[in-house]
């Protein structure tokens, strides 16, 4: 089979290469899943940059999120079937045509969502969840609170935007340029702010660096900072963060974290409120490109790409 490998740190587009290997065996209480969908995201190409490297091991296949087919079950397994959907969670590994994961982390997908769809239904939705429960229970039940949300024009801010206003928030999308607001206007009716925001209670971050400094400082007293990326490629400044704005309260949320400690039944519960989502439309996202895994270096280039409108996929 073919599959990706990181085998050393650095820019993702020269350290990801693509290598023939044997397909293994499900052992017990494990499945063997032939790889439909797997997405491309942020998430999975800063551990390749070193960014992680403290709890990160070489050599790694990368790919957090995407959808397969049950081809091969071990022993012992049960509640799975051969060509039955799932969504395999708890490590990275997707980008590879086969992957043998333990059933326990595996999760059905219905029958009327897409390969598409259910490939990109686990990171962006069920972060959001977590998100948007988080600044609504640092806050009770007051609302109305104004929550800016940073990189709102992409797939994961556009979700927030509706899952604050469906809390009973006030969300402020929060974009680096007209061109951007402009386009975020067309589908979003609510407030919108370029470069210097107004005063906000609370900050969803995807940025990190100068730009969430510079939002922390200004959050109101009492408010809350939640950071879930660092898209500049730089993390907070940690004096601001621990000395001098003790008056506002500052998570970072990492989505494994909570997968690897909640019941599966929780992880159910937020996946059957994904599907649903996607359902929807508030929780579907964009697809601009699909690649084989074989074109990899051309789907890399396109991610980068100014030009590109959502998110990309590979199907091994």
């Amino acid at each position: 089979m073919l599959r990706a490998v990181v085998r050393a740190f650095g820019d993702p587009r020269q350290v990801i290469g693509l290598e023939e290997a044997e397909r293994a065996a499900p052992g017990p209480g494990e499945v063997e899943i032939r790889i439909r969908r797997a997405a491309i995201n942020p998430s999975d190409l800063i551990p390749v940059t070193g960014a992680y490297r403290s709890r990160t091991t070489l050599p790694f296949v990368p790919g957090f999120e995407g959808v397969g087919e049950i081809v091969r079950i071990g022993d012992g397994v049960t509640g799975f079937a051969p060509g039955q959907r799932v969504l395999p969670v708890g490590a990275s590994g997707l980008w590879q045509e086969y992957l043998v994961r333990p059933a326990a982390w595996c999760f059905c997908v219905p029958d009327d969502l897409s390969d598409d769809q259910a490939a990109m239904a686990y990171v962006n939705p069920l972060t959001a969840f977590r998100l948007v429960d988080a600044v609504a229970a640092h806050f009770g039940r007051t609302g109305g609170q104004r929550i800016g949300v940073t990189a709102a024009a992409s797939a994961i801010g556009r979700m927030l935007l509706v899952l604050l206003s469906d809390a009973g928030l006030h969300p402020v999308a929060l974009v680096r340029s007209e061109a951007g607001a402009a386009r975020l206007a067309e589908s979003f009716a609510g407030e919108i702010a370029v470069q210097s925001p107004p005063a906000l209670d609370a900050v969803l971050d995807a940025v990190g660096g100068e730009p969430g400094n510079a939002l922390f400082r200004n959050i109101r007293p009492g408010g809350a900072f939640l950071q879930y990326g660092a898209l500049s490629g730089a993390q907070l400044d940690p004096a601001l963060v621990t000395a001098r704005r003790k008056d506002v309260a500052f998570s970072f949320l990492w989505l494994r974290n909570w997968v690897h400690s909640a019941p599966r039944e929780a992880i159910e519960a937020a996946f059957a409120r994904s599907f649903e989502g996607i359902r929807a439309g508030y929780l579907g996202s964009t697809v601009d490109s699909v690649f084989a895994l074989s074109d990899l270096a051309a789907a890399l280039a396109r991610q980068d790409a100014p030009a590109r409108v959502g998110k990309l996929l590979l199907a091994p």
